[in-house]
């Protein structure tokens, strides 16, 4: 049987597979996949109704107080000052610690959610991000959703520029950027499941390593 001692959290550009991926990547080590899954465990947990959690999901803020809330979560929030928050800091929060408590159930594959942000200091998270060709993406777009060259584009450009603006605005680090992840991965070059046993492999020597 193949085992992990590892939480695998991706990052991806939209239409690059990062979800197919992660979900391969889970069936070979026979451990969960989260998800749209997070928003289920976030909203069980915190109270705040799913719908909340799907319309805020991955969602970039306007708010300015971005420094509240993370000094909040950072030195613990009474739940007057969660009260008084932006329902999308709520969300957001909510989310961490969801994520934080699933982690400590064991190995797991984490899609999206800043989960290589609110796991950083896990020594067992792995972090991952998916990119690909851009032709390569509206293709699989256009595939999916039976939309022309032009749709898929302006789909691909939204969700990329609203997922990046919301992991910029929560985290410390640069959506995308190779620095801030164990390893980055092209899935146009390699194919999904080419991506998904690259990073297989790569998680086996990460483990053999600790």
């Amino acid at each position: 049987m193949n085992t992990t001692s590892s939480v695998i959290t991706i990052g991806r550009e939209y239409g690059s597979g990062g979800r197919l991926i992660g979900q391969e990547i889970a069936r070979y080590f026979g451990i969960k996949c989260y998800d749209k899954e997070l928003l289920d465990h976030a909203s069980s947990e915190s109270g705040i109704c799913k719908e909340l959690f799907e319309n805020h999901d991955e969602k970039p803020t306007n708010s300015f107080l971005y420094s509240l809330v993370m000094d909040t979560y950072s030195f613990g929030y009474s739940s007057g000052a969660f009260t008084e928050m932006p329902m999308n800091h709520k969300v957001f929060l909510a989310q961490f610690d969801a994520i934080k408590k699933l982690a400590a159930e064991g190995p797991c594959v984490m899609v999206g959610r800043c989960a290589d942000y609110a796991l950083a200091e896990n020594k067992n998270c792995f972090s991952v991000f998916i990119h690909a060709d851009k032709d390569y993406r509206i293709n699989r777009i256009s595939q999916k959703y039976n939309k022309n060259a032009k749709e898929a584009r302006d789909m691909i450009n939204k969700m990329d520029k609203s997922r990046s603006s919301y992991y910029n605005y929560y985290t410390n680090k640069k959506w995308g950027e190779a620095s801030g992840y164990t390893l980055c991965v092209d899935s146009s070059r390699l194919g999904i499941s080419g991506a998904a046993q690259t990073i297989i492999q790569a998680i086996q020597i990460f483990d053999s390593l600790k």
